[in-house]
């Protein structure tokens, strides 16, 4: 995110989800769309039966949107800020760059972002130049970011994926997309670990080879439950202590290398480094530490045109399905069941530390906000 942006672009949004929870101002509308594109996956996560779903009953995906339905879905949409595809595996969609076309064309995101398992490098480096360009022809300043998961080096990383020679594949593809960020100036390479469990004594290996690999950004999310998963139930969250501890040496590393980054992921680590204590503090009470903001400020759209207020609430607080509005985004955006969600929300019913909400309600938390612009300032004169 670009300093200015918060001001002069999501400025005007975030003050009308003030004017939302204070007044009940109505003429709101998202800034970040998550899209499942698909229901397919071919890993077996231990942290996620996505994949496992699917290789037991792959017609779920005749369930997917189709291209058309897309189009009438986002024309109904006015301009998102983020657009972060997701599903299953985003890029077993074989359409997926007239997707990403279709969000250029009607919702105009200023970041396009999409997570991968890494294992069909061919097709994930071609797919995503594909998309590069496209999103190039709109705005060739528009970022976009491809994070690959690692939640293992060797063996483990298999283990926990569920899929032998994943590793070795996700190599491959870490560096097929290194290239393509030599050759555009608006791909960005991340990469990104699930803190599970199954994990958790090996992340400072796993930290240690990300940075040997000089990838400019790394994200660590805590393993979750959540209905989308359908993994409700599952040991694999790691004890709050034990996350608490962990989120001190994740901050401490991204102050020890960020004098290598660039200005851009500078602000992401500033973002990173905020949103990891107050994950900590929300696993420890089990309550909202700030406001969320999830079916206000984030919307979600399910492979098969379910809308939620985030991937943890999922199918447990669909808002509707935009198959049965015809896909008229704004008439479920603001039908009662939408305002029932939101008020459950409202009402601290749920805390989670999902990350993509997670970065949104730092925005509209004052003191959060100004502390991670603090850690800017003092990561951009590193």
């Amino acid at each position: 995110m670009k300093k200015q942006d918060l001001f002069f672009i999501l400025g005007p949004e975030l003050i009308s989800y003030r004017l939302n929870r204070w007044f009940g101002y109505k003429d709101f509308q998202p800034i970040t769309l998550t899209y499942s594109v698909t229901a397919a996956c071919q890993s077996k996560c231990k942290t996620c039966q996505i994949g496992a779903m699917f290789c037991q009953d792959p017609s779920r995906a005749k369930k997917d949107l189709r291209l058309d339905e897309i189009e009438k879905i986002f024309k109904n949409m006015r301009p998102v800020y983020f657009f972060n595809m997701s599903g299953g595996e985003p890029f077993l969609r074989p359409d997926l760059p007239e997707i990403v076309e279709l969000a250029c064309k009607y919702i105009k995101p200023r970041v396009v972002h999409t997570p991968t398992n890494g294992i069909m490098t061919e097709r994930i480096a071609e797919h995503t130049e594909k998309i590069i360009r496209i999103v190039r022809q709109y705005d060739k300043n528009v970022p976009v970011t491809v994070k690959p998961s690692i939640d293992g080096v060797g063996k483990l990383h298999d283990e926990i994926r569920g899929v032998e020679g994943n590793f070795n594949q996700l190599l491959k593809t870490i560096v097929s997309l290194k290239r393509l960020e030599d050759c555009y100036d608006n791909f960005h390479l991340e990469l990104g670990t699930v803190v599970s469990n199954f994990n958790i004594d090996y992340l400072d290996e796993i930290e240690d080879f990300v940075h040997g690999l000089g990838v400019e950004s790394y994200r660590n999310e805590v393993a979750e439950c959540r209905t989308e998963f359908f993994n409700l139930g599952d040991n694999i969250t790691p004890p709050a202590e034990v996350y608490q501890k962990l989120i001190k040496e994740f901050a401490g590393k991204v102050e020890d290398n960020i004098g290598s980054k660039k200005s851009l992921a500078k602000t992401t680590e500033a973002l990173r480094v905020v949103y990891y204590e107050i994950a900590g503090k929300i696993l420890e009470t089990g309550k909202q530490v700030i406001p969320c903001y999830a079916g206000v400020s984030n919307v979600h759209i399910n492979y098969d045109g379910g809308v939620w207020p985030c991937c943890v609430l999922g199918y447990e607080k669909e808002m509707g399905n935009l198959r049965d509005y015809e896909y008229d985004f704004q008439k479920l955006w603001r039908s009662p069941k939408a305002e029932e969600v939101r008020a459950y929300i409202k009402s601290q019913n749920c805390a989670c530390p999902l990350a993509n909400q997670g970065y949104s309600n730092i925005l509209m938390h004052v003191p959060s906000l100004v502390k991670a612009g603090r850690k800017m300032l003092e990561f951009s004169r590193k």
